[in-house]
């Protein structure tokens, strides 16, 4: 067997992000603007919060092996050149020999600190994205832009390792 058993996950949250920004770049500044009721901002806002912390799970989950972005200034391109090379980075942490019971402590300039298990900050690593890209396909859909499929099931059609049999008569 090849791969890590969360590869498919993370491959995952990386292509449907990558699938979200490719269709806001075609979004005008105004349309970026777009917050839908209830989500965590307007759709740039959102999208520079997802990869950018993104970029902060990975940094804390590689030991701070990687590197972090200042998302607050980015624009959609680079946004995508990061979650790309995020995905790389996801890729190569995962073919580690990981324990997800080792406790990685979160420091904040406030001093105060987070300590939590690998296999939760992984997992809400995956949760995060998900949640803020479905907030994205909302406000996209407020706009009437229909967005991209990107269920798990999409990923695995797109990637040929699912495949849908129709019944036999």
């Amino acid at each position: 067997m090849t791969g890590s058993l969360l590869g498919d996950a993370f491959a995952h949250h990386v292509w449907a992000t990558l699938r979200l920004i490719d269709v806001c770049l075609a979004l005008s500044p105004e349309r970026l603007g777009t917050a839908a009721p209830g989500t965590y901002g307007s759709i740039l806002e959102t999208m520079r919060h997802l990869v950018g912390a993104d970029c902060y799970y990975l940094f804390v989950t590689s030991g701070e092996r990687t590197t972090l972005i200042d998302e607050d200034h980015m624009d959609l391109p680079e946004l995508r050149a990061a979650m790309e090379e995020s995905g790389v980075a996801w890729s190569r942490l995962l073919g580690e020999e990981l324990d997800p019971d080792a406790v990685l402590v979160r420091r904040r300039d406030d001093g105060s600190e987070t300590h939590a298990p690998l296999g939760i900050r992984l997992a809400q690593a995956l949760h995060h994205g998900t949640d803020h890209r479905s907030q994205i396909c909302t406000a996209l859909t407020m706009l009437g832009v229909e967005p991209p499929a990107i269920d798990v099931w999409d990923f695995g059609e797109q990637d040929g390792r699912v495949v849908e049999v129709p019944p036999t008569s």
